[in-house]
């Protein structure tokens, strides 16, 4: 286990799902594996392009080596430039666990929720009968979240600490909506994973079966994040036990351990987010005497800022599109590398089209420029609103990413998963793209230590065994070897609601250009 999280380890790699929630594609699991609405369908609208080197009728994408790239000067940020680093922060855990009282908390503290709006919340939920959620409806904006109680997308909203510029991504923890957490927090910077101390819920979250607690931790690990806080909340419905926490902390501890996070890069909150206790200052409440450690907000300023890839070609994954009535189209997402300002030529992937880009919004203000980290909406012209796509990718017209449906990947099978089998009918993710997909063959299980092949062409791969397989997709994706680019070559396989295996591609068996 811990060499194949190694292998998919990424030091400060990120992108995610950063636009307003009623912007946020959402897939449940058994249903397709394709986005609702128009414009992002990814199966339908391949099947209604052309590559370039079919029709002709855009730039040769011919790929350059990135050995040949040098950036321009307006690339790269001067140093004092802005004031605070950017984090992208996911807040994830168990259903029901606190995760969006908390982060609509945080923002009323913190003054991005006004006290007029704060009432305004409070005046509605308890109109309805669920007075407690007044701080999650700042962030479950939707009737049906409000209506079932449980967050259902990933929620983007933006809070400033001493030290960083905060893009908080509160994703949802049932069950049925793990599919939109992955989409929206695949390669945040760092994470809060957010704990129930009541009785029999943080038990509930760590049960190998239903509970989301254990896939979250394991899907968060492996989308690089090394560095996390646990928040366990609801600490007054157990009167701040200081032995309640240090139980949750020794069961949790262990197997956040087999998940090869390091006892060092993970800090550990007692906090009550409706009793605003251990939030933004240090609890007031004398049943918290015990702790002496930080505060979440200081916690959130003592992760270690994540590096960037400013010096490499444009690349950036397309997590939403924007259509507005006047027919302009904008491409959400974060820039894994490089950087783009109004006036650049992108190519727009997998149509292979160039376009120009018109303007650049950034936590909904515009910038002339972006760069890698950052999370914005650009504003496209000169292309067909329906060649951009959710799933695909923007890039420097030069260094074309990827575009394949046959996959080498090196896979690590979690722990409680049904067997993998060849011929095994599996969903699959990679940044914002999503297809069904065929296991054609299993070509060796590894060791997981050693990472060698300890046995060729097996039957079947079954839970904590690391393997190399080739997948074969329904329709192909813009996808990158896990070498050349971290973001774009992680990749997750579900089935039957379960995420079953995480991994890493190693070699792209036929790219169609």
């Amino acid at each position: 286990m811990e060499e194949v999280f190694l292998l998919i380890r990424s030091s400060g790699q990120s992108s995610s799902s950063l636009m307003p929630k009623e912007r946020t594609d959402m897939v449940e699991d058994g249903s397709s594996l394709t986005h609702g609405g128009e414009g992002h369908n990814l199966t339908s609208n391949l099947k209604n392009m052309t590559l370039a080197a079919k029709s002709g009728n855009s730039k040769d994408i011919k790929a350059n080596s990135r050995a040949q790239y040098k950036p321009e000067k307006w690339m790269l940020p001067e140093k004092a430039e802005d004031s605070l680093t950017q984090l992208n922060l996911a807040i994830v855990g168990h259903v029901d666990s606190g995760k969006s009282t908390l982060s609509g908390r945080l923002l009323h503290l913190l003054g991005r929720i006004s006290q007029k709006e704060m009432h305004k919340y409070e005046k509605e939920s308890k109109l309805q009968g669920k007075g407690s959620f007044a701080y999650a409806w700042a962030l479950d904006e939707s009737a049906e979240e409000r209506e079932r109680g449980v967050t259902m997308t990933v929620a983007v909203t933006y809070l400033d600490s001493k030290r960083y510029h905060v893009v908080v991504l509160d994703s949802p923890g049932h069950k049925d909506f793990v599919p939109n957490m992955i989409t929206g927090a695949t390669q945040a910077d760092a994470a809060i994973l957010v704990i129930d101390a009541s009785i029999g819920s943080f038990e509930a979250g760590m049960d190998g079966t239903k509970g989301q607690t254990r896939e979250h931790a394991q899907l968060i690990r492996s989308f690089g994040v090394d560095q996390i806080i646990v928040g366990v909340n609801k600490m007054d419905a157990v009167e701040y036990s200081k032995d309640r926490f240090d139980l949750i902390k020794s069961q949790l501890g262990t197997f956040l351990r087999s998940c090869d996070f390091k006892d060092s890069s993970v800090i550990w909150i007692p906090l009550s987010a409706v009793e605003n206790q251990n939030l933004v200052v240090a609890p007031s409440d004398v049943r918290l005497s015990w702790y002496h450690g930080p505060y979440l907000l200081d916690a959130i300023d003592s992760f270690q800022p994540s590096s960037r890839d400013f010096s490499k070609p444009l690349l950036m994954p397309i997590c939403d599109v924007i259509k507005s009535s006047q027919g302009q189209v904008s491409a959400c997402g974060k820039l894994e590398a490089g950087a783009v300002r109004s006036g650049s030529k992108v190519l727009v992937m997998p149509s292979a089209d160039i376009a120009i880009v018109r303007s650049l919004e950034r936590d909904s203000q515009t910038c002339s420029i972006a760069r890698a980290g950052d999370n914005v909406a650009i504003n496209l012209h000169g292309i067909d609103g329906n060649h951009v796509i959710a799933g695909g990718v923007l890039c420097h017209p030069d260094f074309p990413v990827a575009f394949a449906k046959h996959l080498e990947l090196k896979v690590l099978v979690l722990d409680g998963a049904t067997p993998i089998l060849m011929g095994s009918q599996l969903e699959f993710y990679a940044h914002h793209a999503k297809e069904a997909a065929r296991v054609a063959r299993i070509s060796s299980l590894l060791d997981s230590k050693t990472g060698k092949v300890t046995k060729k062409a097996p039957r079947c791969i079954v839970a904590k065994q690391s393997a190399v397989i080739e997948l074969v997709l329904q329709e192909p994706v813009c996808i990158e070897m896990f070498s050349k680019c971290k973001a774009l070559g992680r990749v997750f396989l579900r089935t039957l609601g379960r995420t079953v295996a995480v991994g890493v591609v190693t070699r792209i068996v036929e790219e169609l250009v």
